[in-house]
């Protein structure tokens, strides 16, 4: 028996778009969640402002982008988080963003960095976001048997005990599990985790390292972590706090 497939195929004009090495350095760039111009994404990328506006007008009109303009700045970012899971999903599929090893101790301070804590499009990734999703399944908020689910006390918690409401609808899942490209496991993603991440950084408990994707607790975080999940979050060194001052992420 065989299986014949004619006229275009959507995988292949996706896989294609993906394979230019500047469109996906804008896609993994973007995906911190924010909006960023056309200007601080080629001069992130290192190429000419008339290239980078090629290839995003061809993301936009693929829907991987979504674009909006203020006077004579135009901003992109990702369409939705479906689109974020995909980006990231390829990443770790890939070995990572960085798709190597560092060769500066600059590169090598920002992988560290990355590695502890960042943001996966709008939630927690990377040892900080493991940890927190260990620690909320060790406490029952959250179930991890089959998918990712938040218990009743995991409510409950997200309402009293960090003070935060969760959509009681949506297309959206409240909870779902992302694989973590530098830890190879699963983190929290989903409302919940978007809810979680934005909390942190509205209180001051995490800051952005630079202009980068890259997190670090501060003390404030850390004493409210522990608190709230019984979590002992590691300190990074100060060096590593100030890697990775560019948009390129």
């Amino acid at each position: 028996m065989s299986v014949t497939v004619t006229g275009p195929v959507p995988l292949a004009a996706l896989a294609a778009l993906l394979a230019d090495p500047t469109r996906a350095r804008f896609c993994l760039a973007l995906l911190d969640g924010r909006a960023w111009s056309a200007g601080e994404l080629a001069r992130g990328a290192g190429v000419a402002a008339s290239t980078a506006s090629e290839h995003l007008s061809r993301l936009v009109e693929a829907g991987l982008l979504a674009e909006e303009r203020q006077g004579r700045h135009r901003y992109v970012r990702l369409a939705d988080p479906g689109v974020a899971q995909l980006i990231e999903d390829l990443a770790a599929h890939a070995g990572g963003p960085g798709g190597g090893r560092p060769v500066t101790l600059r590169a090598s301070a920002a992988a560290r960095a990355m590695a502890g804590a960042r943001t996966c499009y709008d939630h927690l990734a990377g040892r900080l976001g493991v940890a927190v999703t260990d620690a909320l399944t060790a406490r029952g908020l959250l179930c991890q048997d089959a998918g990712f689910a938040l218990t009743r006390e995991g409510l409950e918690w997200f309402a009293t005990g960090l003070g935060v409401g969760l959509p009681v609808s949506g297309r959206r899942p409240l909870a779902r599990p992302c694989l973590d490209w530098t830890e190879r496991r699963h983190h929290l993603a989903g409302a919940a985790g978007a809810a979680l991440c934005s909390a942190l950084l509205e209180r001051g408990w995490v800051v952005r390292i630079g202009s980068g994707r890259a997190l670090r607790v501060t003390g404030g975080g850390r004493r409210a972590l522990a608190e709230l999940l019984g979590l002992e979050t590691e300190k990074e060194a100060e060096a590593e706090a100030e890697a990775g001052s560019t948009p390129s992420r």
